[in-house]
This record gives C-alpha cells, sequence and structure tokens, in this order.
C-alpha cells in the first residue's frame, strides 16, 4: 500500500469532530452512502490509505482516528467508542445510515454500535473482529510463545520489542517468518503501534459490553473477511460469527492475517467493494 507518505490519501480532507472532551481528527471524501472505517488497535486510520480512495470513488468514504490513537491527540477514554462513532456519524455522515467498516477493535465497535443504534447502520463489514463479552482467546503453540515473549518485554519495559514483537503477532501472522511483510508496509504499522503503545491508557472500560450474546439481534446484512494466517482463535471467532448471525457472509482470505488492508490491500479493497455491491 505504500508508505503513506502522502496523508490524507489521495481525494480525501481532513475535518475535527468535537464530542464531550475529545476532538477527534478525521478525513473522508466522495459522495453518496457512508461507509465509516474504523480501525484496529495497533494502527489508526492511515491502515486504509489503500481502500479509501477506491470507496471515496462510489461513496462517501469517512475514516477517523479514536481518542488515543494517531493524530487524535485527546487521551483514550474507555467506554465512548460507540459515542465517538455516533458523534463522527452527527457531522460527517448523517444520511442515509452507514456502512460500518471494522477491523479487529474496529470490529467491535462497529458491532456494539449496531446493537445500540440500529436505524444508524445500513450493513457491517467486519475483518477478524473483536466483540464485546467473546470468550478469551487461546493461546496456544506459537501465539503462546509470542505472547509470553510480549508479556516479558512489557515487564522489561522495552517498548520496541513489545512493538517489533506485535508486528510479527498480527502483521506476519503467528506461524509465519518474521519479517514476511515488509517494506513500507512493515513500516507503517511499527510507527502507528510504537505510537500507541508509548500513549497514555484509557483505564478499564467502566460498563463492558456483551455483543457476543446479542449477535443474533443484528439486523444489518453483516459480512466477515478473515486472514487464514491469523490467530487461530480469531478465525474460530470469525467462524462462530458467521454462524451466530443470521445470513451472514464469512470469507477466508489466503495468505493474509490480522491486518488484510495492509498485508492483502487489492484483495481486501475488492471484498469490500464486492459487498458494497
Amino acid at each position: 500500500m505504500g508508505c503513506v507518505k502522502d496523508w490524507p490519501a489521495e481525494g480525501m480532507v481532513t475535518a475535527r469532530v468535537t464530542t464531550g472532551d475529545a476532538t477527534i481528527h478525521a478525513v473522508h471524501g466522495g459522495r453518496g452512502r457512508p461507509v465509516v472505517f474504523l480501525h484496529a488497535g495497533v494502527g489508526d486510520a492511515r491502515m486504509w490509505a489503500a481502500q479509501l480512495p477506491a470507496v471515496a470513488a462510489g461513496h462517501h468514504a469517512v475514516a477517523y482516528d479514536r481518542p488515543g490513537f494517531g493524530s487524535t491527540t485527546t487521551p483514550a477514554r474507555a467506554g465512548h467508542d460507540a459515542d465517538d462513532l455516533v458523534a463522527v456519524l452527527d457531522a460527517l455522515a448523517r444520511k442515509p445510515p452507514a456502512v460500518l467498516v471494522g477491523c479487529s477493535q474496529g470490529g467491535r465497535v462497529a458491532i456494539d454500535a449496531a446493537l445500540a443504534h440500529p436505524s444508524r447502520v445500513a450493513a457491517l463489514l467486519l475483518i477478524s473482529p473483536a466483540v464485546s463479552g467473546a470468550p478469551e482467546l487461546e493461546t496456544p503453540g506459537a501465539v503462546g510463545d509470542l505472547a509470553h515473549m510480549i508479556d516479558a518485554a512489557e515487564a522489561a519495559g522495552d517498548l520496541d520489542e513489545v512493538n517489533s514483537l506485535e508486528a510479527h503477532l498480527w502483521l506476519d501472522g503467528p506461524g509465519e517468518p518474521e519479517g514476511r511483510v515488509g517494506g513500507a508496509t512493515r513500516d507503517l504499522f511499527l510507527r502507528m503501534n510504537g505510537a500507541i503503545l508509548r500513549a497514555a491508557p484509557a483505564g478499564d472500560d467502566p460498563a463492558p459490553g456483551d455483543a457476543w450474546n446479542r449477535l443474533g439481534e443484528l439486523r444489518p446484512p453483516v459480512h466477515v473477511l478473515c486472514g487464514e494466517r491469523d490467530v487461530p482463535g480469531v478465525v474460530e471467532r470469525c467462524e462462530a460469527i458467521a454462524a451466530r448471525v443470521p445470513g451472514a457472509r464469512l470469507r477466508m482470505l489466503p495468505g493474509s492475517a490480522h491486518l488484510p488492508s495492509m498485508d492483502a490491500p487489492a484483495a481486501t479493497t475488492e471484498w469490500i467493494l464486492g459487498a458494497l455491491r
């Protein structure tokens, strides 16, 4: 996808959205139905740089950095993600209902918002999504080895090592050689996640959700994309989401791990445009 030297992506403009004590940095462009991109917990809006121009060619594409991420310098505030999304919708994408594209933690935000504000959501495009209230991921084999190494690096205060190990886990895939994804894409991951690791912690969520046991209540069309090289527990969770949500469609993406928008940008863009059609 390139090194994103020129951000925002082609055809996108910046905007600021104020909600409570937060000022959220967003980019948007195009016209038509709003399609809102929600980033992973190891990235920011730049992880969608390859998809935004293609979607903006026929829709109103919106991406933003949640508090504590990217250019949104307001500290993260636990429990406010769905409210922040609604504020972005009110400011930039009020009508018609929006399609939400969420990866990992961004998928959790999308699902929570669809359950809390169903009239605002036209469809969910979920990529390796987290789900509030879901069982903890099991960490056997290579996943467990990397998790233990990450814990040790955190305990030692070596954030650069944590960053490198998390790139192996989430960008390369736990069963793949370290550095499988290199060049500008890896550099971007390390910049995004490195800043996140050094940001102030958000604190505990005051009211953890339980979307896992409410997935059957989702009424918008749901499409799920999962990389075959992702953490096995995430793959199992994607399969379970597709089984629990009536009419959900699951696509497994060969050669990709947890962040398909970065390690398989063309295939991810094709999948998004296909779902939008």
